[in-house]
């Protein structure tokens, strides 16, 4: 069984008060110093022996109990349930169980969380609401959700659009007890279809979990993979549905193209996926290729397959026999070759970007061979009276005039391996032999845009309920689908005709600190809870899309592309071209106030055009305090694009380590002053002569709060622009740097006075 984060436990009992659970079922407390005393609800307390300390949250009887504490071990007495079953009814904000007077605890009257199955379901429904309560489960789960991460399947697109999910054992706690007959059933029906064992636990307990839909969308099969190997022996870490395996991964792939990858396991093409590699789907084992597989690639026509079996024996073995069975059917097949005893999730882990890695492994992929389809058996055609020879000759000329044909290409971002667009199309295009319809698969509308006014003003977010004007602030700071915390002032006016307003921070995605901020709202502005209610719904919904805008736009910067017309070309390449162009270059300084320094000029200027080379040059300017050193690097940066150019007047010793990946590369890196810099100095010399950047950093889970380490790199190649009045200057720079001095002599000075 999965096991709950000891922060998640520790969260619990900070925010859930004691005090709040006693009041709610009616025990009158009062002040007893920095305590509160109130009769014990868990026997036949006379005189006040319940000591509630509110400063640290725990609950203590000094009476015939001699029980204690925290918000936990108060539900776990009053209801008779586990300390499992307590975490989940406080996870789920279950305050009714704390409303109910305190009797002797029976198996039926143990509360329930909301049922995750409607009792009417038929059993397609039930497995369709079963994967999306484990999908649900997953998303609050930052065990789950830190495994996918551990195997680099940390991508909200794949749980969302594969529904994974995770089995914790929480099913059941929604269920009604075996002991009652609806109960009884329900349990009945989810064992004959393999999601609860004879015994009434989970069968996929402890695992992520990865649903099968057919065409129809429906689910035809589940994989199970547990999240821990600290398992009793003899526990298999992959698990399935009982019976046959049935249906084919992702097939819209093999819908979208001819080319496959086919992965031994569905981490593996899950691994595939996330990296970019869409046109992939996976067997259930090595043995696991079945005939609904076959089938697929009959009906779709896949015409080569990438097998992407494991580099072990097992692997090896499995794959050459697939291939010969593959090729006998016409499909041409390659083998993806993984380093000897890794897999695709391996590598990728292993060799990044995982994109490219497996990129490169596709593209030198060996050539297994490729057999031909066997063709089809022409039907034998008995023959015809002379009549019905004569109606069939006209039925073959009404036959001959074409029907247009209607060509429906299929709706997915999967990309094919090497298929030319055209090629596609011509496919696609092709007659089917008629098949009787199947109905056509249930797909979700896409989530209505909330229509609600909104007003931006710097980072606040100002909504108009009504009469009512919501301010929210800090939702930039979210960059986690995991939370919503936000600073949420609500301003109205009361019956009376006068201004009110509530203001709070909470996480909207917590329905205790929603429900909280409701009733206080509601209590100072003067109307009702349900239109406060309303109005928070409408309030998340609208941040929600706000925030995936920020997180897309954080993940994906916008990039500034600056196009030339044909006229500016034509302009530009004159001036590559002039025999003059030096001179050109000198006469254009000039005439931007530059005076003098022709060398320098000259040298400065190729030195920021170097920076398109893989190893551009590093130009140091060295003077006396005002000679000039400043106006000469100005003048050369002048010559530059904005978004070419990077100057700072000083730097920290690690701000190079933490910019952007490609922040840098292929730019210009002006310091001002050397000295500012010092700090620096290391990674500076790091970059020109190494032309990257790495550095491995502590930082902090957002879904667990636990520390990480993050890797960040800084990629070159830069060129180096500083300016110095050091008269010593450090060796390792100048073995690195053409350095430049400032005509600082009479004559130059005159010739400035003069311009």
């Amino acid at each position: 069984m999965a096991r709950i984060p000891e922060s998640e436990v520790e969260r619990l009992k900070k925010e859930i008060s004691v005090q709040r659970l006693a009041e709610a079922r009616g025990i009158k407390l009062h002040r007893h110093g920095a305590d509160l005393l109130g009769l014990c609800p868990f026997h036949d307390d006379r005189s006040p022996s319940l000591v509630i300390t509110p400063a640290k949250n725990l609950w203590h009887c000094l009476g015939a109990c001699n029980m204690g504490g925290t918000a936990i071990d108060w539900v776990m007495k009053a209801q008779g349930v586990s300390f499992r079953h307590a975490i989940e009814l406080l996870r789920a904000d279950y305050f009714p169980l704390a409303a109910a007077p305190v009797q002797p605890v029976k198996q039926s009257t143990v509360p329930k969380l909301p049922p995750p199955v409607a009792r009417d379901a038929d059993d397609r429904a039930l497995l369709l609401q079963t994967v999306d309560y484990y999908s649900r489960t997953l998303k609050q789960s930052p065990e789950a959700l830190k495994y996918l991460s551990s195997r680099g399947l940390q991508s909200s697109e794949i749980i969302d659009r594969f529904k994974l999910g995770f089995a914790n054992r929480t099913l059941g706690y929604g269920l009604e007890g075996k002991n009652r007959v609806a109960g009884a059933e329900m349990r009945g029906r989810l064992q004959k279809l393999g999601i609860l064992r004879e015994s009434g636990h989970e069968h996929f307990n402890g695992s992520v979990v990865v649903p099968v839909f057919n065409a129809s969308g429906e689910v035809v099969e589940m994989y199970g993979r547990k999240i821990t190997a600290r398992l009793r022996e003899g526990t298999p870490l992959h698990l399935y549905l009982p019976g046959e395996h049935r249906g084919v991964w992702n097939e819209e792939a093999l819908i979208a193209s001819k080319e496959i990858i086919l992965c031994e396991a569905l981490i593996d093409a899950l691994t595939f996926w996330v990296a970019g590699h869409r046109n992939v789907t996976a067997s259930y084992g090595v043995n696991g290729f079945t005939a609904d597989h076959r089938a697929a690639f009959e009906k779709h026509g896949t015409e080569r397959v990438y097998i992407a079996y494991d580099n072990d024996e097992a692997g090896n073995k499995a794959a050459a026999k697939l291939a010969e069975e593959l090729m006998q059917s016409g499909i041409e097949c390659f083998r993806i070759e993984f380093p000897k005893g890794m897999d695709a999730n391996a590598y990728a882990l292993k060799v990044k970007p995982a994109a490219k890695s497996l990129g490169v492994l596709i593209n030198r992929a060996a050539w297994l061979g490729k057999g031909q389809r066997a063709a089809a058996p022409e039907p034998e055609i008995e023959p015809l009276p002379a009549k019905a020879k004569a109606a069939a000759k006209e039925k073959k000329i009404e036959d001959d005039v074409p029907e247009p044909i209607a060509v429906t290409m299929p709706a997915t971002d999967a990309p094919a391996v090497g298929v030319p667009m055209e090629e596609v199309f011509s496919l696609a295009a092709e007659p089917e032999p008629v098949a009787p319809a199947e109905p056509e698969p249930a797909t979700a509308a896409p989530a209505p845009s909330i229509d609600v006014p909104v007003e931006m003003r710097g980072e606040d977010i100002f909504i108009q309920q009504g009469d009512r004007r919501y301010r929210i602030r800090g939702l930039h700071k979210n960059l986690s689908y995991e939370l919503l915390k936000v600073n949420v002032l609500v301003s109205g006016m009361t019956p009376h005709g006068e201004s009110a307003f509530h203001v709070d921070t909470l996480d909207l995605y917590v329905a205790r600190q929603r429900s909280v901020f409701t009733k206080q709202a509601a209590q100072e502005i003067g109307i009702k809870e349900e239109v406060i209610r309303r109005d928070l719904g409408r309030v998340l919904m609208k941040l929600e899309e706000l925030q995936d805008e920020q997180i897309k736009k954080a993940l994906e910067p916008e990039k500034k592309e600056i196009e030339i017309g044909p006229e500016e070309r034509a302009l530009a390449m004159e001036l590559l071209r002039d025999p003059r162009l030096l001179e050109r270059i000198i006469e254009d300084f000039a005439l931007c106030g530059v005076v003098g320094e022709e060398t320098n000029k000259l040298v400065g200027y190729l030195g920021v055009v170097s920076r398109h080379l893989e190893a551009p040059l590093a130009i140091m300017v060295q003077s006396s305090s005002a000679a000039g050193k400043s106006s000469l690097m100005e003048a050369v940066l002048a010559f530059l694009p904005e978004e070419q150019r990077v100057q700072y007047s000083a730097m920290t010793g690690q701000s190079l380590f933490y910019m952007g990946e490609q922040d840098l590369k292929h730019k210009v890196l002006a310091i001002v002053e050397e000295e500012g810099a010092h700090s620096a100095s290391y990674a500076l010399k790091l970059l020109q002569s190494e032309g990257v950047l790495t550095i491995a950093s502590t930082g902090k889970d957002p879904a667990t709060g636990r520390l990480l380490t993050h890797q960040y790199r800084v990629e070159g190649p830069v060129m180096i622009f500083l300016t110095t009045t050091a008269i010593d200057l450090d060796e390792e720079m100048l073995n690195r740097c053409l350095v430049l001095s400032v005509n600082e002599d009479r004559a130059q000075t005159q010739a400035i006075h003069r311009v």
